[in-house]
């Protein structure tokens, strides 16, 4: 584990300022003040813990230590932490909840139903049968364009 310091605690958010000096004042972040129950990785620029209300078992989310709306906002080097983190969600995922697959990915932007400004990524542990037909995946974010192998006009791919 590293010795960078624990994910920032809402007193410590309450006692920064804006640019102007101004302190800054909002809603608290819940991806900023994590239980640390939850936390099973810590790496130098990001967490990964279990979601607290999961998708399905083992459903893990890595979170940035910096508090940055999205993917778009994080430097390079965080994002490549973010993406080195999704190895590290596999393989504890697997070990303990040994799911048939995964999806794996985040939103940007209330229009994709990203509900906390935070950038993180979900790491969703699939198992056989948790849906009726898992064909499309992501897609199902635009219902009538997720059965793209059956739709008008179309190619079969794969």
């Amino acid at each position: 584990m590293c010795r960078a310091p624990a994910v920032q605690s809402a007193a410590a958010r309450a006692a920064a300022s804006s640019p102007d000096g101004a302190p800054v004042i909002g809603p608290a972040c819940p991806l900023c003040d994590v239980k640390d129950e939850l936390v099973y990785f810590r790496g130098e620029r990001a967490i990964v813990l279990w979601d607290p209300v999961p998708a399905s078992p083992g459903h893990s989310l890595i979170v940035l230590r910096r508090h940055v709306a999205s993917w778009f906002d994080a430097t390079p080097e965080e994002q490549r932490e973010l993406h080195r983190c999704i190895g590290v969600a596999r393989a504890v995922i697997d070990v303990r909840h040994r799911p048939d697959g995964f999806t794996v990915g985040f939103e940007v932007g209330e229009a994709a139903g990203q509900a906390v400004p935070h950038v993180h990524i979900h790491v969703i542990p699939r198992y056989v049968g948790d849906v009726p037909d898992p064909l499309g995946g992501v897609r199902w974010v635009v219902p009538q364009r997720a059965l793209y192998r059956s739709a008008p006009g179309t190619k079969k791919v794969g």
